[in-house]
């Protein structure tokens, strides 16, 4: 099994910045991918980015493009997303989520482990 704790959120304004980060524990060298989604109030929850645990993959919804960043410690263990020029659009609860399939997806379906949730509010 694999534990994931995120955390980071809060309240940032409209251009602002925040980083995210998700512990691992457990039976890590499990992990194949990781990766960040977030569901706004009344929406279904989206991808958007993932990683995989060598670091050497990424991927990134059309969305974040350009402002975000996902990366990855050496050790594997904490997975980071830089959320830069925020906006209100952005405003969601974020999920750090890890996969032992050898896939590096952006569909929820294939992660195996989920973190709590960390929330994230820009305002206007």
């Amino acid at each position: 099994q694999v534990q994931l704790v995120d955390s980071g959120g809060g309240l940032v304004q409209t251009g602002g910045s925040l980083r995210l980060s998700c512990a691992a524990s457990g039976q890590t060298s499990s992990i194949y991918a990781m990766a960040w989604f977030r569901q706004a109030p009344g929406k279904e929850r989206e991808s958007v980015a993932a990683i995989t645990a060598s670091g050497g993959r990424t991927l990134y919804e059309d969305s974040v493009k350009g402002r975000f960043t996902i990366s990855r410690d050496s050790a594997q263990v904490m997975v980071y997303l830089q959320m830069n020029s925020l906006n209100p659009e952005d405003t969601a609860l974020y999920y750090c989520a890890a996969t032992k399939s050898v896939i590096l997806t952006m569909k929820d379906e294939w992660y195996d482990f989920w973190g709590q949730g960390t929330q994230v509010t820009v305002s206007s």
